[in-house]
């Protein structure tokens, strides 16, 4: 980011926070994504009808099992669903019937208006990784995380201009109980950024805690009448839903806010090895999940989520940026825009340990299958290393700046008078150059996308600045970044019953780190 992407912001507010707001700093952020360009369909309407059929199948007659948790059998009894011990059996149509209340599209609110993002429809919305419990920085090497860890990386994604989301879990802060942890978590999200942020779903008291905490943020009926925030909901592939997921998810399907209902499956471990077979086990597991959704409050906003890798038969290690994993990614894109579904998928993945050329290739064929096959929510869109154990700064900064290509092509090709540059072919005619012609005078600094942490200069000039390759490039943008940092202006009196709710809850309870 360069020093011009700083600027001082000019709105007004009452007391303290209009004296905060005059001295405050915002950074700027690229609206999120709006494709001009058409999604990659790899399946044919053929193959979508099998794969729909099957998974039909799947759950009438091989059903889903809803662990520990009965009231969840219930709710199935109740609509029809055949409930044997722990497994439930779905009439065919059923779940695609309960899934037809789900929106389309929605809008999740961020404290600040100008933040707010669209998911659905022809958007993307990027958000950064999410879960790691380790770190990896140029000087401290790989570590367990610490909650100032997190702090960073949150302020890391407040600074990226093309990160529309602050995402969740950004890194596990092993210094912090397990039990309170998520409060810490909130409240950096809340306060460190003023970006949309995801809740906690470790556990439905910690996802009830998400939900009055947001209630504090932006007021009790605002939270009930909008969405706020955004969770993730991952299925115990294959074919099961545990109660602690599910007891999160019930927890904010009540209140009205997003789930990304996704499978977690790593093919030929969690689903089979073929792509049609793991997109029949996806969509039945994404149907399921769905429509338990809709069951508990019909019209709560939900994401159809694909997290799908291969897996190395060698080593029995996930394996990323696979051709095969796109091909599941692009189908299931397919499946969800069939369903009227927002989409999830992809991210800066990687298998990688560190931020070298394998983490660059396998990242880029995944943000670029995810932006060609329509995907609406993309976590894990920075800073993700060795399989998702690992949190590195450096490749938050080089993922996020790479972000911006996926701004650049989405945009499509403009072929209005102005790209058509007539006038600049008739000015410099043959054998002429196209340096100093009005055309490119009047478009130079908005006709290419430039990078603000790739080296771009002559070998002399990058020889005496010390020869940096791009992880040493990319340390110095994170001092950069943070040294730049300035906390979004926030109303004193929220932030105090913030962090009083915090202090109270934590004093509540026993430090437990299990």
């Amino acid at each position: 980011m360069s020093d011009t992407n700083i600027r001082r912001r000019t709105r007004g507010g009452g007391g303290a926070a209009r004296r905060a707001e005059r001295t405050a700093i915002s950074v700027e952020t690229a609206r999120f994504i709006e494709r001009n360009i058409p999604n990659y369909e790899i399946l044919t309407p053929e193959a979508l009808d099998i794969i729909e059929a099957n998974a039909e199948t799947v759950l009438a007659e091989i059903g889903v099992n809803f662990v520990n948790n009965p009231a969840a059998l219930d709710r199935w009894r109740e609509a029809g669903a055949e409930v044997d011990g722990e497994r439930v059996r779905i009439p065919r149509g059923l779940a695609r019937k309960l899934c037809a209340t789900a929106p389309a599209q929605f809008t999740q609110h961020a404290r600040n208006p100008e933040r707010n993002v669209e998911i659905g429809g022809k958007n993307l919305v990027l958000a950064p990784v999410y879960g790691p419990p380790f770190v990896r920085d140029a000087e401290g090497g790989r570590r367990y995380a610490t909650m100032e860890d997190f702090n960073k990386f949150v302020k890391l994604g407040y600074m990226s201009k093309w990160l529309h989301h602050s995402g969740g879990t950004v890194c596990e802060p092993t210094d912090v109980p397990v039990n309170k942890r998520h409060l810490d978590m909130l409240l950096a999200h809340m306060t460190l950024s003023d970006k949309p942020f995801m809740g906690s779903v470790t556990d439905p008291s910690r996802a009830q805690d998400s939900v009055e905490m947001c209630e504090i943020l932006f007021g009790k009926e605002f939270v009930q009448e909008n969405t706020v925030m955004t969770s993730l909901i991952n299925v115990n592939s294959p074919l099961t839903f545990d109660d602690v997921m599910m007891g999160a998810m019930e927890v904010y399907a009540k209140n009205n806010q997003a789930c990304i209902l996704s499978p977690f499956i790593v093919g030929g471990a969690m689903a089979p090895v073929s792509v049609v077979g793991t997109l029949t086990q996806v969509l039945a597991e994404v149907l399921a999940g769905i429509a338990y959704n809709q069951l508990v409050r019909p019209g709560a906003p939900v994401i159809f989520g694909a997290f799908v890798t291969s897996i190395d038969m060698n080593s029995g290690a996930p394996t990323f940026g696979t051709p095969e994993a796109s091909q599941i990614l692009y189908g299931a894109g397919q499946l969800a825009r069939r369903l009227g579904l927002p989409f999830r998928s992809g991210g800066g993945l990687c298998a990688s340990k560190l931020p070298d050329a394998q983490a660059a290739y396998e990242t880029a064929h995944t943000l670029n299958a995810a932006l060609l096959g329509g995907v609406n929510f993309m976590l894990h869109s920075c800073g993700w290393l060795e399989g998702g154990l690992v949190s590195s700064f450096e490749k938050f900064v080089m993922d996020a700046d790479q972000l911006g290509v996926l701004h650049k092509m989405a945009a499509g090709v403009s072929a209005d008078e102005n790209a058509q540059a007539m006038g600049a072919i008739a000015e410099v005619g043959p054998g002429g150059h196209y340096l100093g012609c009005a055309h490119t005078q009047a478009n130079f600094k908005s006709a290419f996308w430039r990078s603000e942490v790739f080296d771009y200069k002559p070998f002399e000039t990058w020889d005496e600045e010390g020869a940096r390759d791009t992880q040493a490039l990319a340390s110095r943008r994170v001092a950069y970044l943070l040294a730049n940092y300035q906390q979004p202006t926030l109303d004193p009196e929220i932030k105090a019953a913030l962090e009083a709710y915090v202090a109270e809850k934590k004093a509540s309870m026993p430090d437990a780190f299990m």
